[in-house]
């Protein structure tokens, strides 16, 4: 028998070296990426060129990223006459693709308010926050329609509409009333330094659940959970025992 300790390493060894491989082909994709967003399109002969890799170890990239829809081939288009045998495909990123490189659609918000802050004042930064979260109260609202009118089961309901919409909520009862937690904010960035736009979901939050509600914290001022507090609904008490089909009577002694 072998021994244990020498199949153990090369188990390791080969353990890393296809640790090492995933690794590399990771580089050389994300390299292809790279290449595909700089020159709009390109085949896997022109994309071989520029890495000094084989057209096949190309498309060995090429189809796994097809497999994973981040590019997509198409007919390459040909001036003057056609030649012999296929024409090459061209391939080009999708929108997903695009999706994993750097954006600076926060940077563009911001400079955004702050134009609006300038020339229209404060108030204008609220009417503009007010007017973007109009298009998701009523999408939630519409998710709403079967809730009822309990501020918990609304406020569990409307956790599932925001999650849908991008926020990972959850809605739970606590000692004094309840809470809504988001954990994902999609304008963390841009409301840490214009906080109506929390205001303005606040609102929102109020109006859908159907009572006054309290933000306790955002991830946009650092906190890691975006929480608002939905006060218990006082019961109405109930009225002293009859005597002798009478209401009992308190009798002062301060007098």
């Amino acid at each position: 028998m072998r021994n244990v300790a020498v199949v153990k390493n090369e188990v390791l060894i080969r353990t890393g070296a296809v640790a090492s491989a995933s690794a590399t082909d990771g580089r050389t994709r994300d390299r292809v990426a790279q290449l595909l967003l700089e020159r709009g399109s390109a085949t896997a002969a022109e994309l071989g060129v520029c890495l000094g890799l084989s057209p096949a170890a190309i498309r060995k990239h090429l189809d796994a990223m097809l497999a994973e829809s981040l590019v997509e081939a198409r007919e390459s288009r040909r001036k003057g006459p056609r030649g012999r045998g296929r024409p090459a495909k061209t391939f080009v990123l999708t929108a997903a693709a695009r999706e994993s490189f750097p954006h600076f659609y926060d940077g563009i918000a911001t400079a955004a308010l702050r134009w609006i802050a300038q020339h229209h004042g404060p108030e204008g930064v609220t009417a503009f926050a007010s007017a973007q979260v109009v298009a998701l109260e009523e999408r939630c609202r519409a998710a709403l329609e079967e809730a009822g009118d309990d501020p918990m089961a609304r406020a569990e309901a409307l956790a599932e509409a925001l999650t849908a919409e991008g926020y990972a909520a959850n809605a739970s009862t606590i000692a004094s009333g309840g809470q809504l937690c988001q954990h994902h904010c999609p304008v963390a960035h841009v409301a840490a330094e214009f906080p109506q736009l929390c205001d303005a979901e606040t609102e929102v939050i109020s109006r859908l659940i159907g009572t006054h509600v309290q933000r306790l914290a955002t991830i946009a001022h650092g906190d890691g959970v975006c929480t608002t507090h939905i006060p218990a609904i006082p019961r109405p008490t109930t009225p002293p025992p009859l005597k002798n089909g009478l209401k009992t009577a308190t009798l002062r002694t301060d007098t």
